[in-house]
């Protein structure tokens, strides 16, 4: 935690932000997305589409860190890898594909370097850079067991671009560059991620901010101790889907019903230790709970 102090006699003249960041930003206080708007949040601007349901998804997943101080954020080219400055944690770009690679790498060397404290890794792409260009380094980092969580946020296209289609683009789907539309199915690439070896899974959308934050906590728990866990979250590109940004989240909100969770035995387990002995670690919801916000 020292290292988001303000050094003593230089208070005064660092920018109004990084002295909100020290003093109500969420290091250390263990907060989650239901305290949203009560706290000064890892990112306040960005400089992507109005209503994008990607950025959305993306402060979720920053307001819901166990511990944003000591997480690491590995990304690749992507409509997000422009958010970078504006993000008030440790980030870093990988050549595209090659995040999971990179991510593997960087856990290990953080496991030498800090033995005794946890460093949390982020791998976070979206479903080209996972599911096409990125497919084997992410497969065998998962079948290696590297103890990390790996975040797509499905825009189900290539979306900066140009807006070709992807594996997880739907059947049919015409855009800017494939206007003849998709010829095949869009990948089950959360199966994917369980024949690999995760010892978590989940599919989301942040049309349930509440769940999604309980996945996101849940994942990167498991992944800590137990093995690689990944979360799919529901993204359309609103830009190349030609939609609204209303129409953008109400097509996020149509994702609510493919809602689940997979964990290994070893990871059930472990998890609900932890939120037995730490109910605000996870909101004790079942997928789809009727009390979701």
């Amino acid at each position: 935690m020292d290292a988001v102090k303000i050094a003593p006699g230089f208070e005064k003249i660092m920018p109004q932000e990084y002295q909100d960041l020290v003093s109500d930003g969420p290091y250390g206080r263990n907060l989650s997305v239901k305290d949203l708007g009560t706290f000064k949040e890892l990112i306040d601007e960005h400089p992507l589409c109005a209503g994008c349901t990607l950025t959305l998804s993306f402060r979720m997943v920053l307001a819901s860190l166990p511990n944003p101080e000591n997480t690491l954020i590995v990304t690749c080219a992507g409509c997000f890898g422009v958010i970078h400055p504006q993000i008030s944690l440790h980030c870093t770009i990988a050549p595209f594909g090659t995040h999971n690679a990179f991510a593997s790498g960087l856990k290990r060397a953080l496991k030498v370097k800090f033995p005794d404290k946890n460093k949390d890794v982020i791998a976070m792409a979206g479903d080209g850079g996972f599911s096409d260009i990125g497919l084997a380094p992410t497969f065998h980092s998962w079948s290696r067991g590297e103890r990390f969580t790996s975040i797509m946020l499905d825009n189900e296209c290539y979306a900066n671009t140009g807006g070709q289609d992807s594996g997880m683009t739907p059947e049919g789907v015409a855009l800017n560059m494939s206007p003849l539309g998709k010829k095949f199915p869009k990948i089950e690439f959360a199966q994917v991620a369980k024949l690999a070896g995760c010892a978590y899974v989940a599919t989301a959308t942040p049309t349930k901010p509440r769940l999604l934050g309980q996945m996101i906590r849940r994942a990167i728990l498991i992944s800590r101790e137990i093995g690689p866990s990944f979360i799919r979250i529901a993204t359309v590109c609103q830009t190349n889907y030609k939609l609204s940004p209303i129409d953008g989240y109400n097509r996020a909100k149509g994702f609510e019903s493919q809602i689940f969770e997979y964990f290994t035995q070893e990871a059930q387990e472990y998890i609900e230790g932890i939120e037995k002995k730490s109910p605000k670690t996870g909101l004790n919801l079942g997928v789809g709970a009727e009390n979701e916000d």
